[in-house]
């Protein structure tokens, strides 16, 4: 799948099936309970392209959490890096896993691997000797240069894996090749990337083994995720990693968050994120797609529990609550927790509903957390990491009727991204010029459908504006493509209406209503140019020019051809 018509859905193997009804209970919580046709059949009528599966290589529970009554339920401890965890085996046998790669496969799924070469399960100078400490402990881990009996500790977790020895750059490459080549694995997302490119003097894009997977003919083929941040000297490197890398950004996540919570002086910052986050990554001929847009992942609130808690409820890890982070820029909507108030049920949908729409049809490369799509909720727990029961394990069963209306919408946003090539562009936008059409790539609209101002930008108070992607501006070559849409996208955070002018783009046309977050059933909508919208306080919009070219058969008919392609039908 090219990478920029990709759309990434993380998920856990384990949690995604263990209270599945569609799968036999046998097969539950295993490799084979994933390759039943249900699941990868569930993904492509979603619209998702890649299943990223959290850490699937052998690791081991941690002891303190083993003394708690508890387990290590990511997976992020990782100590066989050639071998399927056991736990996730119906079968004694690793064709297992191939097993479900293929059925992936057969589904136009691509499989992307979470990854951890960055620690080991050994830990620190008090943990156990299980492997590399017994085999060669100075060689495998990073040690204080002056008191070798300690480890570099720049995960957080005890040790730091030490990849600048070639035989343990080795070891990880090779690794990588085994899941690539054997297990036909599409991609692999790597925890704490930075530590990985991490040389004795400091980050270096051009570090050993950035280079070995450049070079090598199988990695620098197969889709390579960076989460590009540890808590090591220099540690945060977001947008730093070479062309042909993708990167999470958090940045996307935490400015979309507090746009839609309603903090002051975010109107500006959004607009770089939604336009592909140039800032941090348009450089060196990398392209939009290295951004991964996300808004949730299995670290910190999901979804539902984002609107839906101002403050994190981690008790049930036996940790008094210290753990997990704080400043989730989340939002309760006037209750924290679940709540049958009728007022703030609906503002938490509309919530939800926007910020979907922005990680899906923001420029750069998406990425879904499971359950997300219908609301699962893991009761405002935000560290959830060794919470192996109900909290985690996707309640299919037990999704409402806000969850499935709540699905259908993301299925439409993912159809409506597809539809258009003009929201996943291979080039940034720059507000480039097309002299012979005086038209821009991109043009930022105040709500009464002028450009935005110098002073407007600088506005704290200002959470309302448009974006307009003119398709007219594409250039291939000398001649321009007649088959990109225009369309215009409107963003209010403000709590009240805000009036919209929608703006004049050429004689003779109108706009078409395809998306309203305050209406997400409502029927497509033909309107004047110079109407004024009445934009609901806190929802997003999305138009599209009409016209009679291929951009408005697309208009007018593509979003319902697009969504019957994935006829497979929606389980509870």
């Amino acid at each position: 799948m090219p990478w920029e018509r990709t759309i990434v859905y993380e998920m856990h193997v384990k949690g995604f099936t263990q209270l599945h009804p569609l799968v036999p209970e046998a097969d539950r919580g295993t490799f084979s309970g994933l390759a039943h046709s249900e699941i990868p059949g569930y993904l492509r009528s979603l619209g998702i392209t890649s299943a990223e599966l959290l850490p699937i290589h052998a690791f081991v529970d941690d002891s303190y959490l083993v003394d708690k009554g508890l387990r290590n339920y990511w997976g992020y401890n990782s100590m066989a890096f050639f071998a399927p965890e056991p736990r996730y085996l119906k079968t004694p046998f690793a064709n297992e896993f191939k097993e479900m790669v293929n059925q992936f496969h057969a589904h136009g799924i691509e499989v992307i691997l979470d990854v951890v070469y960055n620690h080991t399960a050994e830990g620190n100078e008090l943990g156990p000797t299980l492997s590399f400490k017994g085999i060669d402990n100075a060689s495998y881990y990073r040690l204080l240069p002056d008191q070798k009996r300690y480890y570099i500790n720049d995960t957080g977790t005890g040790n730091t894996v030490n990849l600048s020895h070639p035989r343990v750059l080795q070891l990880a490459a090779d690794s990588l090749r085994y899941w690539a080549t054997e297990m036909r694995v599409d991609g692999f997302r790597f925890d704490l990337a930075t530590i990985l490119a991490r040389e004795p003097y400091g980050f270096d894009e051009g570090g050993g083994f950035l280079d070995a997977c450049r070079q090598d003919p199988v990695l620098s083929s197969v889709k390579l995720i960076a989460e590009p941040w540890d808590i090591g000297p220099g540690g945060y490197q977001v947008g730093q990693f070479p062309p042909g890398w993708a990167e999470w950004n958090d940045k996307f996540r935490d400015t979309v968050r507090a746009f839609w919570k309603g903090d002051d002086g975010t109107l500006a910052d959004l607009a770089k994120r939604v336009s592909g986050s140039g800032d941090l990554f348009n450089k060196r001929g990398r392209r939009p797609w290295a951004s991964v847009n996300f808004v949730t992942a299995h670290d910190g609130f999901n979804l539902n529990d984002l609107v839906s808690y101002n403050e994190k409820h981690n008790e049930a890890n036996g940790e008094d609550n210290r753990d997990g982070h704080s400043n989730n820029h989340s939002w309760n909507c006037g209750a924290e927790g679940p709540t049958d108030d009728p007022e703030i049920m609906g503002l938490r949908e509309r919530q939800k509903r926007n910020l979907l729409a922005t990680m899906v049809l923001s420029h750069g490369t998406p990425m879904l957390l499971a359950g997300d799509e219908f609301g699962h909720t893991q009761k405002g727990n935000n560290n959830a990491y060794a919470q192996d029961n109900e909290t985690t394990w996707l309640d299919w069963m037990g999704i409402t009727a806000n969850g499935r209306n709540l699905r259908e919408f993301a299925r439409k946003l993912i159809a409506t991204r597809k539809a258009f090539p003009i929201l996943y562009r291979s080039r940034f936008l720059v507000g480039s010029h097309n002299e012979e059409l005086d038209v821009k790539d991109v043009t930022w609209l105040s709500p009464s459908g002028e450009e935005m101002t110098d002073e407007q930008w600088q506005d704290g108070n200002a959470k309302c504006f448009g974006m307009l992607l003119d398709g007219r501006a594409q250039e291939t070559g000398i001649k321009r493509r007649g088959s990109d849409a225009t369309m215009l996208l409107v963003y209010n955070a403000h709590h009240d209406i805000v009036n919209f002018t929608l703006p004049g783009v050429a004689d003779g046309l109108s706009w078409l209503g395809l998306i309203d977050t305050n209406r997400p059933d409502a029927r497509m909508a033909e309107f004047e140019f110079g109407h004024a919208y009445e934009v609901t306080g806190r929802s997003l919009l999305v138009f599209g020019l009409a016209n009679d070219n291929v951009a408005t058969r697309r208009l007018r008919q593509g979003l319902g051809a697009l969504l019957d392609i994935a006829d497979t039908p929606l389980s509870r």
